[in-house]
């Protein structure tokens, strides 16, 4: 996610989601310039607190959004550009307490129709991060 400075964080497709989500806390409202942005922190390492990247961004749409388990619930939505193998995308993604789930993201249907073809038999198409980016990333703080 290069506009949110964060070089990997492990994903999911879900061709069943429309929107991409992103797992997000401490989540702030708040203007800028007489424009509605959102402060919010992620954890891009799966099973790990560590690392919090904070990140502020133009919101793009608040809307309710239906989870896998049928609930649904009010979501900020913001632009992200995300690198999706060697192609990078802009998507809308929402920001959402994914803390229970696999995942700290998933990319739904409307990032994929940007040109990618889901092979369902296939995993890590995009690879697995190196133990040295991680302990590069765990020195910044």
């Amino acid at each position: 996610m290069p506009s949110a400075k964060v070089p990997w964080i492990k994903a999911k497709v879900d061709t069943g989601a429309r929107t991409s989500s992103l797992h997000a806390f401490d989540v702030d409202r708040f203007e800028r310039d007489g424009e509605r942005w959102v402060r919010f922190s992620i954890h891009p390492w799966q099973g790990s607190h560590e690392d919090a990247v904070v990140v502020e961004r133009p919101i793009a749409d608040e809307r309710v959004v239906r989870s896998s388990n049928g609930l649904s619930e009010d979501r900020i939505v913001v632009m992200l550009d995300l690198v999706l193998g060697r192609r990078e995308v802009t998507a809308e993604v929402t920001l959402s307490n994914r803390d229970e789930m696999g995942f700290r993201m998933l990319i739904g249907r409307e990032a994929l129709e940007q040109g990618f073809l889901v092979d369902p038999s296939q995993s890590y198409l995009g690879g697995r991060p190196k133990l040295a980016l991680r302990r590069r990333n765990r020195g910044r703080a």
